[in-house]
């Protein structure tokens, strides 16, 4: 991916009353746009610097080494996430909607081209920043999954599943999701495209997930129910 092909993000919004200086949102987000499409090693701080608007060492008062700027470009990038995973909840409803929702939202998060890059850059640099990979991968996962855990925990309390270990079925359904939209574009490159639709994916995921963990006080699907 080269550097013309990612678009320069737009100027920094700030909440009223947020002190922090402009100056350095505009070094994240440039030393983001660079760090995707050069990676580590090949990233330079001056062309950051002239990108972000700043002289290198109005960078380097914050920044103190490229590895420091790397870092944080990938927390900037983990809480930006994080805010996104705030919407990928489960609703109120039976399993099958429930359930449904849910995994709509994670497969549209994890198909993001953002997330994939970013995911992509810190596999990359895995060896060099082995902390800060297992934390950015443990962090998103544990967010999602503690969601999907409680849902699937009230599912059973209702009698809608039969689930001895939520967070081992909790597991199972994000991998049906992860494996086609994430996993296989980031092995093949995205050379290989997954023939069914997000929505479809979640779907039969849901389906799957239901044939094995479904409780008495299951609905059935709308049509398999008779009029």
């Amino acid at each position: 991916m080269s550097l013309s092909q990612i678009a320069r993000p737009e100027p920094a919004a700030f909440p009223q009353g947020d002190s922090e200086d402009p100056r350095r949102r505009n070094v994240l987000a440039e030393a983001r746009r660079h760090f995707l499409a050069e990676g580590f090693s090949a990233t330079r701080i001056e062309p950051i610097a002239r990108d972000a608007g700043v002289s290198t060492a109005t960078l380097y008062t914050f920044f103190p080494s490229k590895a420091a700027l790397f870092q944080a470009v990938i927390d900037d990038a983990s809480d930006e996430f994080a805010r996104q995973m705030d919407d990928v909840r489960a609703v109120d409803g039976p399993a099958r909607c429930q359930l449904t929702r849910f995994c709509e939202a994670y497969v549209a998060f994890m198909a993001d081209p953002l997330v994939t890059s970013v995911f992509r850059l810190v596999l990359a640099e895995r060896t060099r920043f082995q902390a800060m990979a297992l934390h950015f991968y443990e962090r998103g996962k544990t967010r999602i999954g503690v969601t999907l855990v409680d849902a699937i925990n009230a599912l059973t309390e209702r009698g809608e599943l039969v689930c001895d270990k939520p967070s081992w079925a909790a597991g199972q359904l994000m991998g049906m999701l992860e494996h086609p939209v994430f996993f296989v574009p980031m092995v093949t490159g995205d050379s290989l495209s997954v023939r069914r639709s997000h929505k479809q994916i979640a779907a039969d995921a849901v389906e799957t997930f239901l044939a094995r963990y479904a409780g008495p006080n299951l609905e059935a699907a709308a049509n398999d129910q008779t009029s």
